[in-house]
């Protein structure tokens, strides 16, 4: 027999580290702790079953050919001794010995080698009723099942959901499929907010559905209302909402008593510090997944990162590094995508408030079009924000925001773990055909732009700063798309406007005092751009272009008056 290697913790990073190290190792003796009823499933796909697309909770814990991923499987075909309902309570270290309950009795079990994938706990609200029924987390299967049935056994019409991050939206969606009426309560002033910047989140608010949803951003919930210990409404600052099913998605925090009470060193982001070969402060214990502390590829900095594609690749090194094998997990880029109703979100890298936070200057630009040619059928618009640092024009990060998102996420993923600088993002010779791109890849038309800004060629104003100044006036906004353009749509409340086709804008005589604010606006930017490039030329010396135009334009627009 070779060395112990004890787990606390199945699901993804025990799992996978189990699995891994025993196609590695076929004389380790392997021992999976785990306190809940269940080994391994796939957390991610839940909000799916509660929406009907996954039909069977089979799916997530058994293999494609059906067979159930438990205790007797990991023992038979892995060569593994996993054992649920199985509470470690202590680590002692010098002893290198763990402390479990199972079944009522306190047992004590040898390691040699210890992995620590505790995981996360859902965030609970310590508020009035909170305890009524009704009110659920959505972390763990039993959670999932539980919304199920309240759903189909309780004659619910009326949910809300408190938290807009990626489990609070992609609910909202399942719950708005099954029929029922659903409201988002979110205490920041957008959806995504760890993820999306102000405004490509307000271009997600702005795509969502009317009817049998609601989404109410800047409320804190307060309390919640119940009648004979049943749930009956959400309290915020600002309202009561009717709801017979309240679900907390406000987030979670890594469960790190054990490593704590053990004295092994916690971050500053509240998980287990380890280093880049993820073990400890204790070389004999590695830590991985949600319980453990990432760096951040861009800035350096520690961060926690949530996910169960995190989670499964610190279980791939810590297994090869209990072989000996010394590998380096290089850290995370915060990558994430989420699908709401009918747009696609995504974002990988630094956003404005990460990349100020970490003293990084840099310049964004936003950028629509569509996903690929325009004149294919299943064409769809497609925003991209591209940020890169001031000086050497790294790519720090990206968002997007509609069709096809995740295929230029991913491209950035790649781009940025290699250092890509603007010019090599504008250079990637990325697969062109009709039916999926254009000739130059949105990242590319993204990539020079921001070039542009950087450079000075071109004087962008974001949507939302121009959001925050659009009332105000000062400015002449000039408007060069076509006169059936500006009829289609508009955008609302702009005090002094005028429509001067780029074709027309050499030709044009005296617009205003040469030092007067001048924004040019067209459809995608393209035609605004040109325009400020020739108005400077005629010798108007403030003269900025709205980036992404209409296209990208969030805010009110003079259609959504009518």
């Amino acid at each position: 027999m070779g060395k112990r290697v004890v787990i606390i913790g199945g699901v993804a990073t025990g799992m996978k580290t189990a699995s891994r190290l025993r196609r590695r190792d076929s004389e380790a003796e392997i021992i999976v702790l785990e306190r809940g009823p269940e080994l391994s499933y796939g957390a991610c796909g839940f909000p799916y079953f509660i929406g009907g697309e996954v039909k069977g909770f089979n799916s997530f814990d058994h293999t494609p050919q059906g067979v159930k991923r438990d205790a007797d499987y990991f023992r038979k075909v892995k060569g593994i001794d996993a054992r649920i309902g199985c509470n470690v309570t202590a680590i002692d270290r010098p002893a290198k010995t763990v402390t479990y309950v199972e079944a009522g009795e306190v047992k004590q079990l040898p390691y040699d080698v210890l992995v620590l994938g505790t995981g996360a706990t859902p965030v609970r609200l310590p508020l009035p009723n909170a305890d009524a029924e009704g009110v659920h987390s959505f972390w763990f299967p039993w959670d999932v099942h539980a919304v199920d049935a309240a759903v189909r056994e309780r004659g619910v019409t009326d949910v809300v959901v408190i938290g807009a991050g990626f489990i609070g939206m992609e609910l909202a969606e399942a719950f708005v499929h099954r029929g029922l009426n659903t409201s988002v309560v979110e205490m920041q002033d957008r959806v995504l907010p760890q993820m999306l910047d102000k405004e490509m989140a307000d271009l997600v608010k702005k795509s969502l559905p009317k009817e049998n949803f609601n989404l109410y951003l800047e409320e804190k919930t307060v309390a919640f209302t119940a009648e004979n210990g049943v749930v009956t409404g959400v309290q915020t600052d600002k309202r009561l909402i009717p709801a017979q099913l309240v679900i907390v998605a406000v987030g979670v925090r890594p469960n790190v008593e054990l490593a704590k009470a053990a004295g092994l060193e916690i971050g500053p982001t509240g998980c287990i510090a380890v280093n880049e070969y993820l073990q400890t402060s204790d070389p004999c214990i590695y830590a991985g997944g949600d319980c453990a502390e990432n760096t951040h590829r861009i800035s350096d900095a520690k961060v926690f990162t949530p996910m169960g594609s995190t989670a499964n690749k610190h279980g791939r090194v810590i297994a090869d590094n209990i072989c000996g094998d010394a590998i380096k997990y290089p850290g995370v880029l915060g990558t994430g995508v989420c699908r709401i109703f009918s747009t696609n979100a995504g974002a990988t890298g630094l956003n404005e408030r990460t990349a100020a936070a970490a003293g990084i200057k840099f310049k964004s630009v936003v950028v629509p079009g569509f996903d690929r040619l325009g004149y294919m059928p299943g064409a769809g618009r497609l925003v991209v924000k591209l940020l890169a640092e001031e000086g050497t024009e790294r790519v720090l990060g990206a968002q997007a925001v509609g069709a096809n998102a995740d295929k230029r996420i991913d491209t950035l993923v790649a781009a940025m773990s290699l250092g890509a600088t603007l010019e090599d993002l504008s250079n990637f010779d990325i697969a062109y055909a009709p039916p999926f791109n254009g000739p130059i890849d949105n990242l590319a038309t993204a990539a020079n732009v921001l070039h542009n800004k950087l450079t000075g060629q071109m004087q962008g104003i974001n949507p939302k700063d121009f959001e925050a100044e659009r009332a105000k006036g000062g400015y002449l906004f000039v408007d060069v798309r076509t006169p059936a353009e500006v009829a289609a749509n508009s955008i609302a409340g702009i005090p002094e406007r005028i429509n001067v086709p780029l074709d027309e804008i050499r030709q044009v005589g005296e617009l205003c005092p040469k030092d007067k604010k001048i924004i040019t606006s067209c459809q995608i930017d393209l035609r605004g751009y040109e325009a400020e490039v020739m108005l400077r030329a005629k010798g108007y010396t403030n003269v900025h272009s709205l980036e992404g135009g209409m296209s990208g334009w969030p805010y009110a627009t003079e259609r959504d008056k009518k």
